[in-house]
C-alpha cells in the first residue's frame, strides 16, 4: 500500500475535535467569509416559529465548500504543494479547490463529469485550474481521480470524508454560536455528510442540547439508510434537481460522525425544493441552489416547529445554472396558484379572441403569452385554439378566474 493510500486510511477513521475546528478558524482568515445569520420575518410567519437563515450562498466560490478546500490546502506541506492536488467534482467543490489552490499557487487538477454545467466548467476554470472532463458520471470521474493521483503523486482532496475537509465546514457552526446565543435546532443539508459532521461536532461539543436535524433528498437518503442500517449503503437513486446532495453513498468517516452527533435526518422532495427557492428571492431576494434550500424547503413543507423554538437553516449555497433558475421562477408560480396556462377554442373570426381577453382583464388578471393553433388535430375546422399564460395573485384569484369562465360559458382546459 503506498502513503497516500495509508495516509487515506487513517483519516477514514479520525474525528476531528473542536479545537482542531478552532483551529481551522484561524487558517480561513480573510479570504474566506464570515457568512450572514439573518432572522427572516416572512419564514417565522409561515413556519411558525423563530427562523434564522445562514447564508453560504454568499461564500466566496458561491459555496460552504471553500471552507473546507481551504483547511485542507492550508495544512499541506511545501513539499505536497509542489506535488500539487487533485479532486473530482461537477461543481461546487470544485470552485472550492480551484479558488484555493489559486490563491495559494498550488497546481491544481479538477475532473469533472462530461456531462457537467458549461457554467460550472467556466467558472472552475477561471480560477486557473487544469478541468479535465473525462467520465460519464461523478463516481466514474472520481476513480479517474483516484487513478491519476496515485500515478501521479498528486494530493487528492476528498469533497467530504477527509478530518480536515470536516474540520473547515464546522467552521459555520463556530459561527452560529457567536452570532446566536441561543437556538434550539439547526437543519442542514446532507450530500456526503461533511458539513452535517463539521456543524455537529462543533455545536454538540458546546451546546449538547441544540438539535442538529439532517435533510436529504428523497431519491438519494443514502446517509440516512446508512445510519440506520449501522454500515454503509449505496443508494442507485431517481433524479433530483438538488445535484449537490444527490450522493449515492457517504463517506465512511462522515457516516460514523452522523451516527452518533446527529439528532435525526429527514427527506424533501423537488416540489417543497422548487417552492422554497422562489419564496427566497421573491420574499427574502436571495438566490440560492436547490440543495441549498433543501434544509428551509424541510422546514416550510413540514412546519412541526412550535412558537417557542427557534431553528437554523443553512442555506449552503448559491450556485444555480441560470437556465434552470427560470424553470424554477415559471415553475414556482405554477405550484403556488399565481400562473396558469388554459387553452380555450372559439370561433376563427375576428374580435372573437378580443372578446374573451376583455372579460379575463375585468378580473384585473395579467396575459402573459398568447399562442394561436389552427392546425393542430384536437382544433375544430372554422375555429382557432389560443393557450394563454396568465399571472394571478393567488389561488382564490385562479379559482375566481375558472368560476368566471365556466360562467361565461367560454370552453377552456388547464393545460399547466
Amino acid at each position: 500500500m503506498t502513503n497516500l493510500r495509508k495516509q487515506h486510511q487513517a483519516e477514514k477513521s479520525y474525528i476531528p475535535s473542536l479545537k482542531e475546528i478552532a483551529d481551522a478558524r484561524q487558517r480561513l482568515d480573510e479570504e474566506v467569509r464570515k457568512t450572514p445569520l439573518t432572522s427572516s420575518h416572512t419564514f417565522s410567519e409561515l413556519i411558525g416559529s423563530k427562523i434564522f437563515l445562514k447564508i453560504e450562498s454568499f461564500q466566496k466560490t458561491g459555496s460552504f465548500k471553500v471552507r473546507g478546500a481551504w483547511s485542507k490546502l492550508d495544512s499541506l506541506t511545501q513539499e505536497d504543494c509542489k506535488k500539487g492536488v487533485i479532486t473530482a467534482s461537477a461543481g461546487n467543490h470544485a470552485q472550492g479547490v480551484a479558488f484555493s489552490a489559486m490563491k495559494k499557487k498550488i497546481p491544481c487538477k479538477i475532473i469533472m463529469p462530461k456531462s457537467a454545467s458549461p457554467a460550472k466548467v467556466a467558472a472552475t476554470r477561471s480560477y486557473g485550474a487544469d478541468v479535465i472532463l473525462s467520465g460519464n458520471t461523478y463516481d466514474e470521474t472520481w476513480k479517474i481521480a483516484d487513478s491519476l493521483s496515485n500515478k501521479y503523486g498528486n494530493i487528492m482532496i476528498h469533497a467530504f470524508d477527509d478530518p480536515l475537509v470536516i474540520c473547515g465546514q464546522g467552521t459555520i457552526g463556530l459561527e452560529l454560536m457567536e452570532d446566536l446565543q441561543h437556538f434550539d435546532k439547526v437543519y442542514l443539508p446532507i450530500g456526503g455528510g461533511g458539513l452535517a459532521s463539521g456543524v455537529a461536532i462543533a455545536i454538540k461539543t458546546k451546546r449538547p442540547n441544540v438539535k442538529i436535524i439532517g435533510v436529504e433528498s428523497d431519491q438519494f437518503p443514502s446517509m440516512k439508510e446508512s445510519v440506520k442500517s449501522g454500515s454503509l449503503v449505496t443508494i442507485s437513486g431517481g433524479f433530483s434537481i438538488a445535484d449537490g446532495i444527490s450522493v449515492k453513498a457517504p463517506g465512511e468517516l462522515t457516516s460514523k460522525i452522523c451516527s452518533e452527533y446527529l439528532d435525526d435526518i429527514v427527506t424533501v422532495d423537488d416540489t417543497s425544493i422548487v417552492e422554497t427557492m422562489f419564496l427566497l428571492m421573491e420574499r427574502e431576494k436571495i438566490v440560492v441552489e436547490p440543495a441549498g434550500a433543501a434544509s428551509l424547503a424541510y422546514l416550510l413543507s413540514h412546519k412541526n416547529l412550535n412558537r417557542q423554538e427557534s431553528a437554523v437553516s443553512i442555506l449552503s449555497g448559491g450556485n444555480v445554472d441560470m437556465y434552470l433558475l427560470g424553470q424554477i421562477v415559471a415553475k414556482g408560480l405554477m405550484h403556488m396558484g399565481r400562473m396558469l396556462k388554459i387553452f380555450i377554442q372559439l370561433p376563427d373570426k375576428p374580435g372573437a379572441l378580443k372578446t374573451v381577453v376583455d372579460k379575463i382583464a375585468e378580473l384585473s388578471v395579467n396575459i402573459v403569452e398568447v399562442n394561436h393553433d389552427r392546425l393542430s388535430s384536437n382544433v375544430a375546422a372554422g375555429s382557432a385554439g389560443v393557450y394563454l399564460s396568465l399571472e394571478l395573485e393567488d389561488e382564490k384569484h385562479a379559482r375566481k378566474l375558472l368560476s368566471f369562465l365556466t360562467k361565461e360559458g367560454i370552453e377552456f382546459r388547464i393545460s399547466s
